[in-house]
């Protein structure tokens, strides 16, 4: 049995860790671009604070801020050589942001599907500078010291990622002009109208389906306006007639959760500019979907 002092501690320690979990969670999930890793990153953290001399601890949100990215950072790493052998194109697990529209940030930054897509593409220490100061306003020493690194890299590594971000990612559109692109691609895809998928694209959209190499989900990205309508045309007749359809949110965005006798089919999310819709994401992993399975049943 714990004596009085060591059970007070431990109540004080988890009472400062679960304080903490939202931003831990959302520092670990935006630079691993997956809520199960994240929480495997949250667990490992919870264990290492058990175990630390808390004592000299000064700030216990800034050393748990610090164990969570670091272990992040040693995560993504290993987890780019597995997904170099996933089978088709890899996109982020999506997470229901209806509850905390921001999963513990300060705002909103690195948070949406596209956004964590193409992080995803720079290296791990790169998209943790980026989260900490975008996502999480930490000052510019403050991410060096995390990241063990000097003041003048720590913003040469947010400059790279903001660059990296700017020249794949055009202005974005407002969230009501958002919606009603995703409204009106949803309805021209279900439907096969060729006029009014060319209309909607820009000229150089990609879709990209994430099913982890699940039969019948495409295995490329599909490139540029006349393919990528041509193939939702294709397509249409044999996906859409049994499948229903809901609102949600995905990431702080409206998202399409697609389903068929009470299973998840797809979630749907697509990133738009004003030249119409850029990427089409269609997760069709099963276990990406995990978290919108209740609200089919709800």
């Amino acid at each position: 049995m714990l004596a009085g002092d060591d059970t007070g501690a431990l109540d004080q320690a988890t009472k400062e860790f679960l304080a903490a979990r939202p931003r831990l969670f959302g520092i670990a999930y935006r630079v691993l671009g997956s809520a199960v890793e994240a929480e495997d990153i949250l667990q490992e953290t919870w264990l290492r604070w058990q175990n630390t001399d808390r004592v000299t601890v000064r700030e216990p949100v800034a050393f748990l801020t610090t164990i969570t990215t670091r272990l992040a950072i040693n995560f993504a790493q290993s987890a780019r050589v597995r997904r170099e052998s996933y089978v088709g194109p890899w996109l982020p697990e999506p997470v229901d942001t209806s509850p905390d529209p921001q999963v513990g940030a300060e705002r909103a930054e690195a948070l949406e599907l596209a956004v964590l897509f193409l992080l995803e593409k720079l290296n791990p220490v790169e998209r943790a500078a980026y989260v900490l100061r975008e996502a999480f306003d930490y000052p510019y020493h403050q991410v060096a010291d995390i990241l063990e690194t000097s003041e003048a890299n720590s913003r040469q590594l947010v400059s790279r990622a903001r660059k990296h971000l700017s020249s794949e990612r055009r202005e974005r559109v407002d969230p009501a002009e958002h919606k009603r692109l995703l409204e009106v691609f949803l309805a021209a895809a279900r439907t096969g109208e060729l006029a009014v998928l060319e209309n909607v694209l820009a000229a150089d959209v990609v879709s990209y389906t994430d099913g982890g190499g699940m039969r019948g989900a495409s295995r490329i990205p599909v490139v540029g306006r006349p393919h990528v309508s041509k193939y939702l045309v294709a397509f249409a007749p044999r996906f859409w007639p049994p499948m229903d359809t809901r609102w949600v949110e995905a990431n702080g965005r409206p998202a399409v959760l697609v389903s068929a006798d009470g299973n998840a089919v797809a979630l749907l999310s697509v990133d738009a500019s004003a030249e119409g819709i850029d990427r089409i994401m269609w997760v069709m992993n099963p276990a990406k979907l995990l978290p919108y399975v209740e609200s089919l049943n709800s």
